[in-house]
């Protein structure tokens, strides 16, 4: 588990350089024996640390930091001055619970329409129908956003496939090929799971709602940790390829927030017709035979005909139709 004073000392750490025990000591106010003990712990979060005797210790591969001011100056860099764009306020935290759970907990408190909480760690990250998200500080981005929208449930409906539109199109852009989408909220790479989208609502079923959604990617995921999740996964750095340079999580996070921020400007407008196209044109399993297994065991089988304008998956089976909502079932290849 890491605390804030495990993420101090990676601080210090982040150079890339040796720095020595009785230094790392100092600087954090710690004894050497817990120092050693705190690292220890970053080690089995998923942190490769060098020790060398005389010498010290080192990242192998030092993170980038999330940094709010940074993501701001790119976020402004990339809006070039577009003064109607949204306008989001960028907050980033060590550690939290789960930043959809904590911008939840503000509701009741005060308006979170544009606010973005991101998280180098999260003690209970959680992912779809409340399995556990596994995440590695400084080789994932999780983050949730706040957005406020005058309609209730039903016409949100389709709102997790525009998410997936949104996060796809920023991906693209920023040079990651080949991510596609998985019904109903996942992000994949030739069939193996790089992110993942949970949306949570609170409000009236008429409206008005407020919506949390929340986003994470697998940035680097190392070969230890993906040994222990039970589902094919990868991370963008493989995406990317091994000539490719170092992520910039803080610019990823800004273009992402930037192609969301249009992206929900515009359902709250129009819904999610307007996606439905190209949803489908980057869904992993468009007219692909599948099974779909239903919360109760039951399983249906049919080729992918598309999705609806409310973000239904339809099913086809010779010529009979069928849809299921989002959130009930979920997809395998068949």
């Amino acid at each position: 588990m890491l605390t804030p004073l495990g993420f101090s000392l990676l601080r210090q750490l982040a150079d890339g350089q040796f720095h020595s025990g009785e230094d790392l000591a100092a600087k954090v106010g710690l004894t050497r024996a817990r120092v050693s003990q705190v690292l220890k712990d970053a080690e089995s979060a998923g942190l490769a640390l060098e020790r060398v005797k005389g010498c010290g210790y080192r990242l192998l591969e030092a993170p980038g930091f999330l940094d709010a001011k940074a993501v701001g100056a790119r976020l402004q860099a990339l809006r070039g001055g577009d003064d109607a764009a949204p306008r989001l306020a960028v907050e980033v935290v060590d550690q939290v619970d789960s930043t959809s759970s904590e911008l939840l907990r503000r509701v009741p408190r005060r308006d979170i329409h544009g606010v973005v909480l991101a998280a180098e760690w999260q003690t209970a990250g959680r992912g779809r129908r409340g399995r556990p998200w596994t995440a590695i500080a400084g080789g994932s981005l999780t983050f949730s956003l706040g957005w406020q929208f005058e309609q209730g449930a039903g016409f949100l409906a389709g709102l997790s496939l525009a998410v997936g539109v949104a996060v796809a199109r920023a991906l693209a852009a920023d040079g990651y090929s080949g991510i596609a989408l998985k019904w109903p909220n996942d992000l994949v790479h030739r069939h193996r799971k790089v992110g993942g989208i949970l949306i949570e609502m609170n409000g009236d079923a008429l409206g008005p709602s407020t919506a949390v959604i929340g986003v994470g990617l697998n940035v680097r995921l190392p070969e230890e940790v993906r040994k222990g999740i039970d589902a094919p996964v990868t991370d963008l750095a493989t995406v990317a390829g091994r000539k490719a340079p170092a992520i910039d999580r803080n610019l990823l996070l800004a273009r992402l927030l930037a192609e969301l921020a249009a992206v929900l400007d515009q359902y709250a407008r129009e819904g999610f017709a307007p996606f439905a196209a190209e949803w489908q044109h980057r869904h992993a399993y468009q007219g692909k035979p599948v099974r779909l297994l239903l919360p109760d065991g039951a399983v249906v089988t049919g080729k992918v005909a598309g999705v609806d304008a409310s973000g239904a998956l339809v099913l086809a089976d010779g010529p009979r139709r069928a849809r299921f909502l989002a959130g009930e079932i979920s997809l395998r290849r068949a």
